[in-house]
């Protein structure tokens, strides 16, 4: 199986989309004492990612919509981004065991290699090379 490149790093993150990023992001850190790691702003004021630290976790966020693309991270609220060493391993065990691939294994702009499938009550999930913070 496929392990963490950063062992003693998380390798599991919650991901939120949200209507209104930065509004997000200014309750999650005024309220729940979240603090901003990286903000990247989006077209129209959205956020396009961020990540937020509280203690050792960090979760992963953003707003608006993927232009140009049939993701299926415009269409859930939440899902979890999982960072593997070994994508291309893990993402044959994946589509030789079955599931359902909804985002192919590809190569981002942002430098990461992932892909995403729903689990067997359709959460989303996804895997890539991409470590946050």
């Amino acid at each position: 199986m496929a392990k963490n490149a950063a062992e003693g790093k998380p390798s599991i993150f919650p991901v939120l989309r949200y209507r209104n990023g930065s509004a997000a992001v200014e309750w999650l850190g005024r309220v729940l004492g979240f603090e901003k790691h990286l903000v990247v702003p989006g077209p129209e004021g959205n956020v396009a990612h961020a990540e937020m630290k509280l203690g050792s976790g960090m979760i992963m966020l953003g707003s608006g919509k993927h232009h140009g693309e049939n993701n299926p991270w415009d269409e859930v609220q939440q899902g979890v981004y999982v960072q593997v060493e070994d994508v291309d391993a893990h993402y044959a065990r994946a589509r030789a065991a079955g599931a359902e691939i909804v985002r192919p294994l590809q190569d981002t702009d942002y430098g990461s290699r992932e892909y995403s499938v729903r689990d067997l009550e359709g959460h989303l999930w996804s895997f890539g090379t991409y470590q946050p913070g």
